[in-house]
């Protein structure tokens, strides 16, 4: 079997420890933890963000081993630098204007092409590379991907304040992001040549300087033989990112393996997607999706057992059986949205609500510890 290799990229929110507010520390943690984290972690868009990344792991265990000491190095720095991290796909109430954009060519060409639409996109999510056999078999997997990313992305909503407001929204983070161009569900694709001539054309006529400028929810790799699921909310706990993580690594796997047998799916049309990825930005675990096949609204929790049964024959030739029957824990004890909800509909403060994405962040991990 192809070994669907696993990468992972975590999006952290860098929080000041008495006003519970983002602080633009970016180069603190950076330059604290280069000791041990120098590979691992990076700058993004915004002074207030840290993306940590794992290398190229060979199965779940091993992702979930490697981010689980990358976490731990992480909240030990900033606890070092006075400062904490925290999961989630946006800050319950700080505003982007104060928020200071990263000083780098990359960050000022994006702010100078795309002005408030990208100082406004102070947004955290998880981004997870699956390896395929090639790119060509990328595109095929991507066209059939397409239906399942609201299933996947209704168990990571995590996002449901903005700029100290009760949204609305499971997940506010995707309606920040739709600004952006080329974002959400990609087009279906008859082959990878008609991939390229997209991007190709894009490039041509200086649209875009390469193909990383193209944020779909999900795209082949343009640089590396995976596909890039970028979708969901950044969680809280290390276990709710394994479970996304393996369920679309099986998902992958089980894909790839109908190609083979060379069994095909129907495909749907962006504009249907569209409207159950909605859903799920706005109710998440809670809403009902459209099956298109019997042209209605079904539970969620009927469907996400429905997609648990269409990968079991996987998942144990893959080793993660256990990893993705934690999507029920998620089901029972709600997602990051829903308990962010539970701990303001309490408190009535927003700030409470920080520290508790703080405490979730560092579930299972000690900081006090000494770590190799």
């Amino acid at each position: 079997m192809h070994q669907f290799t696993i990468g992972i990229e975590e999006e952290y929110q860098i929080i000041d420890v008495e006003s519970r507010d983002l602080v633009s520390h970016v180069s603190k943690i950076i330059e604290g933890g280069k000791a041990v984290l120098s590979e691992n972690l990076k700058h993004e868009m915004h002074e207030s963000m840290i993306e940590m990344e794992t290398g190229i792991c060979q199965n779940i265990q091993e992702a979930q081993a490697e981010l689980t000491n990358l976490r731990r190095h992480l909240i030990n720095t900033a606890h070092e630098q006075g400062l904490r991290v925290s999961g989630g796909g946006t800050h319950p109430f700080s505003n982007w204007e104060h928020n200071t954009i990263t000083n780098g060519e990359r960050y000022n060409k994006i702010v100078d092409d795309m002005g408030d639409v990208a100082r406004g996109n102070l947004i955290f999510g998880l981004h997870v590379h699956i390896g395929i056999p090639n790119r060509e078999e990328g595109v095929r997997i991507q066209n059939v991907m397409r239906y399942f990313l609201p299933h996947v992305y209704a168990l990571s909503v995590n996002s449901p304040f903005w700029i100290g407001r009760n949204t609305g929204f499971r997940s506010y983070r995707q309606e920040i992001f739709v600004k952006f161009p080329r974002t959400g569900i990609p087009s279906y694709f008859n082959s990878l040549a008609e991939f390229d001539s997209y991007v190709d054309l894009l490039v041509k006529t200086g649209t875009i300087d390469n193909a990383k400028k193209i944020w779909w929810d999900l795209r082949v790799h343009p640089f590396y033989p995976t596909i890039e699921f970028r979708i969901c909310d950044m969680p809280l706990r290390i276990e709710e990112t394994v479970c996304l993580a393996a369920i679309m690594q099986s998902l992958v796997a089980k894909i790839y393996k109908l190609h083979q047998q060379n069994l095909s799916f129907r495909s749907y049309r962006r504009l249907l997607l569209n409207e159950n990825k909605w859903r799920a930005s706005r109710d998440g675990i809670h809403s009902h999706l459209i099956d298109f096949g019997k042209e209605e609204s079904v539970p969620y929790p009927d469907l996400l057992k429905e997609l648990l049964e269409f990968i079991d024959d996987v998942v144990d030739e893959l080793g993660c059986r256990k990893e993705v029957e934690y999507a029920w824990t998620i089901l029972e004890n709600g997602t990051g949205a829903d308990r962010q909800l539970k701990v303001y509909e309490e408190t009535g403060d927003l700030t409470k609500v920080v520290d508790y994405m703080i405490s979730e962040t560092e579930y299972g991990i000690t900081h006090g510890q000494t770590v190799s």
